[in-house]
This record gives C-alpha cells, structure tokens and sequence, in this order.
C-alpha cells in the first residue's frame, strides 16, 4: 500500500507534504467553464492544461492556489500530479440543477475526491495510505472519517469505470483509501504550521478552498465577494438560473448586496467553518 499526500493548496496539507514524504503527492483542481472567471496567464494555463490533460478555463478556488502548488512542488523537491474531474458547471448540470448544500455536500465527493479516487484506480494503485492534515486538536474530524470505516478498515468510494454497452455509465464501489493522521500523532499545532511557513518561498491564498464555499457563514462569504467579485458572481448566477439555493436562508445576491457594518480581519477567515473539502 503507497502512502498518498493530498494537497488542497492550504498550508497544513502543504507541511504534510514538506513534513512527511510521501510516495505520491496528488491536487485536485476545481474548473468552471465560465469565460468571466478565466484564468489570466494563459501561458500558466497552458501548462496547467498539459498537467490535467483537459481544458482549463478558470478555477472558483482563489487563483493563488494554482501558484501555490507549482511553488510547493519546488519547495519539497517532488512532482505533485494534478488532476480534475468534471468543471462544477457540469456537475451541476449532470445533478439537474440541484446545488450543493449541508443536505447533499456532493461537491467534495465530486471535485475532489473522485478525481484521486479515479486516479488511483486506474494506475492500479488503490487502495492507499491517505494522510490528511488534520490537527493535533481535530481529532472530531478523525473519528469522522474513521466512521466511514468498513470491515477491513478501508474507506470506499463509488467510481465510473466506463460505459456499458447500451452507453449508460458503469459504476464500481472500490476500496479508495486507509487515512492516516500524522500532525494528531506528532501534536503539531496550526502555529506550529504558521511558523513553518513563516519565511518559505512558498505563498497562500487568503482563503482556501472554493470561494463561495457554502460552508462558510455570511460575513465571510460577504469578504469573499469583495476579493473575488466574479467568482461570487458566479455561485449568485447558479442560484438564480436553476432555482435552488446553496444556503436554505440567504441568497447568494442578497449576501453580494449586502452592507457591511464593521472591519473585519483577514486572520479571522483563514480555514472555512467546517473544513469538509480541503486539508
């Protein structure tokens, strides 16, 4: 079984992969085919798209990230692969316009974890020893994902491996991956990892993840909007064209619109409230 650092371009799941060297380090970047969020250096992103091997138009992660994988790479002395799945427009599409929320967290699974998942599978490799960069006081988020468990203490994930005859999409359970929690086992701190990275040549998104993730509470998505007001934009469009909501009591307009009534700090936005997408 190899051992797997997956990347979200934060930097905790960046020291695990400065800290603790792996047999494979893997990103899975988030597209959208939307032109108004392309990515600007088009020589950039034509090496990402060689990386991918797939069209890339834009990112709805802070486009940061992209160099801070690319400067990580760098840093560790290692090859990070890439990969992507569908962009989100598509998947929402294939969901009929269902959006993702705190009912149906359907995005994680989909940009990120069946691309490596898939990955995996298709090198031969799965399953693998996951680390994920949860911290020494997150062991919450450990039992949660040792609750997805099964009997010989693999987690499965359910893959497309290609299309049966009448063209309909073939789909097999696999055993994906057996996390592992090292910054728990060694007790390091998020200032242990701020110190790391403190005076390295390696650069940060203000945010991690997606911008507009629905996870984060109002004033936050509200900053969002200030920093990256087309990629909010975007989330604000979804809602409106296919009728649903991303947060059952708040539109992503009305956040947009929305006035706010005190200064906030960066420092207090740097993980999202509940961490389910990147490490």
């Amino acid at each position: 079984m190899i051992t797997v650092n997956s990347i979200s371009g934060g930097q905790t799941s960046a020291y695990v992969a400065a800290k603790y060297e792996a047999d494979l380090d893997i990103f899975s970047l988030v597209r959208t085919n939307d032109k108004s969020c392309e990515f600007k250096d088009k020589k950039l992103a034509s090496l990402i798209e060689d990386k991918i091997q797939k069209p890339f138009v834009g990112t709805l992660e802070d486009d940061r990230i992209v160099h801070t994988i690319l400067e990580l790479e760098q840093h560790i002395g290692r090859e990070i692969t890439w990969v992507s799945g569908y962009t989100f427009d598509e998947i929402i599409s294939q969901k009929n316009g269902y959006l993702p929320n705190k009912v149906a967290r359907y995005c994680t699974t989909e940009l990120k974890t069946i691309p490596i998942a898939s990955y995996l599978y298709e090198k031969g490799l799965s399953p693998v020893e996951m680390r994920f960069g949860y911290r020494a006081n997150e062991t919450r988020r450990a039992n949660s994902m040792n609750a997805k468990l099964n009997e010989s203490g693999i987690v499965e994930v359910k893959i497309k491996v290609g299309k049966h005859e009448n063209g309909n999409n073939k789909w097999k359970t696999i055993e994906y991956q057996k996390p592992s929690y090292p910054l728990i086992k060694d007790g390091i701190y998020k200032d242990n990892i701020v110190e790391y990275w403190r005076d390295k040549n390696v650069k940060f998104a203000k945010f991690n993840n997606c911008v507009g993730c629905w996870w984060r509470n109002e004033i936050m998505l509200k900053k969002m909007s200030e920093e990256h007001p087309r990629k909010m934009e975007w989330f604000a469009k979804k809602e409106e064209t296919t009728g649903n909501r991303f947060k059952t009591d708040i539109t992503y307009r009305k956040i947009i619109e929305h006035k706010l009534q005190m200064e906030l700090f960066d420092d207090d936005f740097n993980d999202c409230d509940s961490g389910y997408c990147g490490i």
